[in-house]
């Protein structure tokens, strides 16, 4: 398979500086070694440029970087599209805001194709909030809700070209949901199974239902992982940690249950902070598991010493 890296250097979307390193940390991690290990042809399509700054302000005050989190979209919409025309992309962040141009230029490859269009949200929070709604006015909760096409984003970041269906999008690994993003979402028809379901039912049943539905429709599925998805324990490396996440084990499950589906097009991986890695622990576990989706097995898992 053709595996094309794009990195998208965006930080400002969350309140915790240190993002913009994630896809150097992530390719000194051995990303594209390892996806040439398991006999993929790997492009390194470089680095998103950062946009201009400039100035653009909302009614809530909370919100900060508008104008440059909406440049980033724009961006990495663009990016998205253009190196879905072949291959599979893989976004290395930057914060997860990334995903607002990712997720909406990966629908629109899959509007072209004709195609429905799924995603995989792997994280510790839903980021459903709007510009309205959020306290924080970190722009890393707000993905969700703008690709699914909520109100109050018009104006301040990029037309919505092709809205997400929530009906197509499923959430695994939630524990941290806003009042405001609860209610949002109850409106909606997504799925989320947080921690509570998984403990109850474990990733393998929850998760292979959705693939069979992607698969029964012929979606084009993209799936966006954000660190805080994972226990701390095991990646540390992210400003948002929560505690209670995939432990080591269940995040390479999922990632090789993505494998043998054979339906994954696109993949995020966001939030990664090497200014609070452990001597790049969390950039190589990320590495292990794309390796793990890309294809590696178990018994071909190299031992680490750290």
């Amino acid at each position: 398979m053709l595996c094309k890296i794009v990195g998208i250097p965006l930080q400002v979307g969350a309140s915790q500086l240190g993002c913009e390193m994630g896809p150097s940390a992530i390719r000194v991690a051995g990303l594209v070694d390892a996806l040439r290990e398991l006999d993929h042809e790997v492009v390194d399509m470089g680095n998103v440029a950062s946009p201009d700054p400039g100035e653009k302000r909302h009614p809530n005050c909370a919100v900060r970087a508008l104008h440059e989190v909406s440049g980033w979209i724009r961006s990495a919409a663009a990016a998205a599209f253009d190196a879905s025309e072949s291959g599979m992309p893989n976004f290395l962040g930057g914060d997860h805001a990334i995903a607002v141009g990712t997720v909406s230029g990966m629908a629109k490859r899959a509007a072209v194709q004709g195609r429905p269009f799924f995603v995989l949200w792997l994280d510790a929070h839903t980021d459903f909030h709007t510009l309205e709604t959020t306290a924080s006015g970190n722009l890393h909760g707000t993905p969700v809700a703008y690709h699914t096409g909520q109100p109050g984003f018009e104006g301040y970041y990029p037309d919505l070209e092709v809205p997400v269906d929530p009906a197509n999008l499923c959430m695994m690994g939630i524990r941290s949901v806003d009042p405001a993003e609860r209610a949002a979402i109850s409106r909606t028809a997504a799925t989320v199974h947080d921690m509570r379901a998984i403990d109850e039912h474990g990733f393998v049943s929850l998760l292979r239902s959705f693939l069979g539905r992607v698969e029964r429709e012929k979606g084009l599925l993209h799936v966006s992982f954000d660190v805080d998805f994972l226990d701390a324990a095991i990646g540390p490396a992210v400003g948002t940690n929560v505690p209670g996440g995939a432990t080591f084990r269940e995040a390479h499950l999922v990632m090789e249950m993505l494998h043998e589906s054979g339906l994954v097009s696109s993949l995020d991986l966001v939030e990664l902070n090497p200014f609070l890695d452990e001597r790049g622990r969390t950039a190589q576990l990320l590495v292990d598991l794309t390796a793990s989706l890309m294809g590696r097995t178990v018994l071909d898992r190299p031992t680490r010493s750290y």
